[in-house]
């Protein structure tokens, strides 16, 4: 297992994070199974283990802390923070009322009195950054979290969160944790040089492309939606779809290329984003022992620059093949009046 710096954080990671968003009863209900691979990660060398509050609703950091017991000291654990844990307008989002009583609760669920990496989610259009820099500026002070990053947030807001903890005096998002694989390149255009420019770490999570890049689906047969994130987004794998069917196509070539290299296309496309200078680790999620040893096997896999140039042959640098699943879309294209003059106001003008 190689291992990298996270960011300006002094903390060393392993290149492989095991996500654990498969843990708990959206995929693996079995609380000891998941902790046999936990424990059989952290004996392969992994020392870097995502979970957030809303993965089955608390249920994965419940599992994860269960499994850390007597291992945490050797852990660095990140969590996470946005989405609603509830009924009612204030148990989700940004704001410093829900930040300081979340991280109680993944403290508690988790059995731990710090948290190595918090990580807001998502952006939140209603709150002011500053705000939720100055919350988890806290935090840090007060010794529950030791650093702080973003998950799934456009560069632009990146660029302004560092300049208002510049000016403010808050400390910054150290890390951030965006969607990448070889079908969703598009960070590649903005996010990752931003990001390397200001020092940050990167975790990248999907390497798999929700499934795709598994080897499970190809091009030709019959696709079996009855697991993973087929039955989470069914509309995603339409066999009809235009988008699958170019997934579909990419993935043929991209499994030719693999077999040239003499490794499975999951280990191609697990080694993929850590050849990008601005990557510090990518995550891995299973949800079976077999998945992990599956993905654990291509650790040592690294891309040259014959493999690079064949991927972006295949994948052009910077582009998507679909719009990668769960990414963060701004309110102002998912909300027409933000973008609708009011008609009396069209009139006049």
């Amino acid at each position: 297992m190689r291992y990298r710096a996270l960011g300006g954080t002094g903390i060393e990671v392993s290149t492989y994070c095991l996500g654990t968003m498969m843990f708990g009863f959206i995929g693996n209900s079995d609380h000891d199974d998941c902790a046999r691979i936990v424990h059989a990660a952290l004996d392969e060398g992994v020392n870097f283990v995502d979970t957030a509050d809303m993965y089955s609703s608390g249920e994965s950091e419940t599992i994860v802390g269960k499994a850390l017991k007597g291992r945490r000291d050797d852990v660095v654990l990140a969590t996470k923070v946005h989405f609603p844990m509830g009924e009612g307008p204030n148990r989700g989002g940004n704001s410093r009322r829900w930040i300081v009583r979340e991280v109680e609760d993944s403290l508690r669920r988790l059995g731990t009195d710090w948290i190595d990496l918090y990580q807001v989610h998502r952006p939140d259009a209603t709150t002011d950054v500053e705000e939720t820099l100055s919350a988890l500026t806290d935090l840090v002070r007060q010794g529950k979290i030791r650093a702080f990053g973003c998950s799934t947030f456009p560069a632009d807001e990146i660029v302004e969160a560092y300049h208002v903890a510049e000016r403010r005096g808050l400390h910054r998002f150290r890390t951030e944790q965006p969607p990448y694989s070889l079908l969703a390149r598009g960070i590649e255009n903005r996010l990752l040089p931003v990001a390397g420019r200001l020092g940050m770490g990167v975790l990248t999570w999907s390497p798999l492309a929700s499934g795709f890049l598994t080897g499970r689906y190809r091009k030709g047969q019959q696709m079996d939606l009855s697991h993973g994130r087929a039955v989470l987004n069914p509309n995603r794998f339409d066999p009809e779809s235009p988008l699958t069917a170019a997934k579909l196509d990419a993935v043929e070539q991209l499994v030719a290329l693999a077999e040239e290299m003499g490794c499975t296309l999951p280990q191609l496309a697990v080694a993929f984003p850590l050849a990008h200078p601005a990557v510090t680790s990518v995550i891995i999620g299973p949800r079976t022992m077999e998945q992990l040893r599956d993905s654990l096997a291509g650790a040592e896999l690294v891309l040259d620059d014959s493999a690079l140039d064949r991927i972006d042959a295949i994948v052009p640098p910077g582009t998507d093949v679909y719009p990668p699943d769960g990414a963060w879309t701004p309110p102002s294209l998912t909300t027409p009046a933000m973008r609708r003059r009011a008609p009396g106001d069209r009139a006049a003008a």
